[in-house]
């Protein structure tokens, strides 16, 4: 799996650009806000089909292009995958609707078909890591279940189906709980709403778990040797719905009734109170000399434990995709400036085990003369990429 083109307009700070990706590792280098981090969030657009920086689509589209009366922002790739090529196009544009408000719209295409975001699960896997991750331990457990279910939705057009039709029910019901607070409405219009929670919400808990439990002893592997073995690192899934390894009929009907016996609570609330949208993801670390000792990282780590306990679930990610047959493309932002010379080496260790890698850095110089010459360097400045020479 390899992304071989990747063509950007308008897209943050490029107006526009063709690259043709080297089969060896590439780094990219230059001078902070030129637009390095911006190619790798490109790339996992393709993957994703959206962001993993910003929730607002309408921050992709370029500025100068708004002003302009071009307000769209694409990014095109073409994906190899088992010896078949892929076009993956997403396209994102604000349309201004008759009543004079502006509406971002997004058009994700496969081969020129247009598509849905589960369609995007398969064809391009990739792993990110970027410094603003380590609010994945100490940030809101909101952004935890969206990294949860962006891992998954890249593998799972199935889950990835499940949730949307989750997050698209739950979005209905919320607003018909407000209505019924407000008094209107009939308490059995939610009837529909929470027949389809209750079967899709059971999919995405379970989803979920599978995967923690997938990822945490990996995890705790690759911390114990980022930490010369010092600690320990578990991951901890505390759905909001219990009862979720039950057989699936009994499972689901557990999770209407939740939502019965809550109707009157979550109406005067005006929001629904249990689901997968509730769950939360912990990071329980200890000394690995006194494993009982746990610390719950999100409220007790330091900013270098989060840091180390990040990458840690990004290394898992990528072994357990391998273990799958599923290389992904990894994509390293600024991961070396905080690393001692021991954490370096063995990260870029986990390069040589992928078919693709892209790293970004201000200064080439933190890597290896070796590294340099097995890589291929671009400098990036102001929206251009600049091949250069091979490294002495």
């Amino acid at each position: 799996m390899r992304i071989r083109t990747l063509g950007l307009t308008n897209f943050r700070n490029y107006a526009r650009l063709e690259l043709t990706m080297p089969d060896r590792p590439l780094l990219l280098h230059g001078p902070n806000a030129q637009g390095k981090t911006n190619l790798l969030e490109a790339i996992y657009v393709l993957a994703a089909g959206h962001s993993p920086l910003t929730s607002l689509d309408r921050e992709l589209i370029r500025w100068q292009a708004d002003e302009d009366g071009l307000p769209y922002a694409r990014v095109r790739g073409e994906v190899t995958k088992d010896g078949r090529s892929y076009e993956i196009e997403v396209v994102v544009e604000k349309r201004v609707l008759s009543n004079g408000r502006e509406r971002t719209q997004k058009t994700i295409r496969i081969d020129r078909t247009r598509k849905r975001r589960s369609d995007l699960a398969g064809l391009l896997n990739v792993v990110l890591f970027v410094p603003q991750d380590v609010t994945l331990v100490s940030g809101p457990p909101s952004a935890r279940r969206r990294h949860l279910d962006d891992v998954l939705c890249q593998l799972d057009a199935a889950y990835c189906t499940a949730l949307e039709r989750y997050q698209d029910a739950l979005r209905q019901r919320n607003a018909a709980l407000r209505h019924l607070r407000d008094g209107t409405g009939d308490p059995r219009q939610l009837d529909p709403f929470e027949e389809t929670l209750a079967g899709h919400g059971v999919h995405v808990t379970r989803g979920r778990a599978t995967l923690i439990q997938e990822l945490s002893q990996r995890a705790d592997g690759v911390h114990r040797r980022l930490t010369a073995g010092a600690e320990q690192l578990q991951l901890g899934y505390q759905p909001s719905l219990e009862g979720t390894d039950e057989d699936g009929d009994d499972a689901v009907a557990e999770y209407r009734q939740r939502l019965l016996t809550g109707r009157r609570r979550e109406i005067a609330r005006g929001m629904t109170l249990t689901g997968p949208h509730r769950d939360e993801l912990r990071f329980i670390a200890s000394d690995a000399a006194h494993p009982a000792g746990q610390v719950d990282l999100s409220t007790f780590g330091s900013r270098g434990q989060k840091r180390t306990a990040v990458l840690a679930l990004k290394l898992a990610e990528l072994e357990w995709m391998k273990d799958g047959g599923r290389t992904p493309v990894l994509l390293l932002d600024e991961v070396m400036a905080e690393m001692d010379s021991a954490r370096r080496a063995y990260l870029l260790a986990q390069v040589d085990g992928t078919e693709q890698t892209i790293l970004t850095a201000t200064d080439p110089e933190m890597f290896s003369a070796d590294f340099r010459r097995r890589a291929v360097l671009w400098e990036v400045r102001g929206g251009l990429v600049l091949p250069q020479s091979p490294a002495s």
